[in-house]
């Protein structure tokens, strides 16, 4: 294929996959390293007794973590609005999920929909299934013959 523009180039891929493509392009690019910081704040937060060690020469608990990051980013010249938003967004779903329902009155805001529940949720196992021979693990119920040398 001769060389065309960038634009009709990227025309021709299927709109399935174009849109795959942009969507992971535009979400690394905007929000790839506030999406890592949030969620290194969540865990952080979740597991506070977890001791930390920083190139070996900064010893901390975990919830210090995103914190430490944001002084590394500093340290580097990086701006660190987006480790700020990170933080923010973390704290603010870490509230909302793990703090706030378990006050008295409080209710749980952040619920998954419906819908994804029914897609990935795994059925409820029948406790009265009894598989067939060929589906139970070995093959065959093992251990039910004769002694050997009896």
């Amino acid at each position: 294929m001769a060389y065309q523009s960038l634009r009709l180039e990227y025309l021709q891929i299927p709109p399935v996959s174009r849109a795959y493509t942009t969507a992971c392009v535009l979400t690394t690019a905007a929000v790839g390293q506030a999406f890592t910081i949030m969620l290194v704040y969540v865990w952080s937060r979740r597991n506070p007794y977890v001791r930390m060690n920083f190139f070996g020469l900064l010893n901390f608990q975990a919830p210090f973590l995103p914190w430490v990051l944001m002084g590394f980013s500093l340290l580097l010249g990086n701006s660190i609005i987006v480790d700020l938003l990170g933080i923010a967004v973390g704290h603010i779903y870490f509230f909302l999920e793990d703090i706030f329902p378990n006050q008295p009155g409080g209710i749980r805001i952040l619920k998954t929909p419906s819908i994804l529940r029914t897609i990935f949720d795994t059925p409820d196992e029948d406790p009265n299934y009894n598989p067939l021979p060929e589906e139970r693990p070995g093959g065959f119920a093992w251990g039910e013959g004769q002694r050997l040398g009896g």
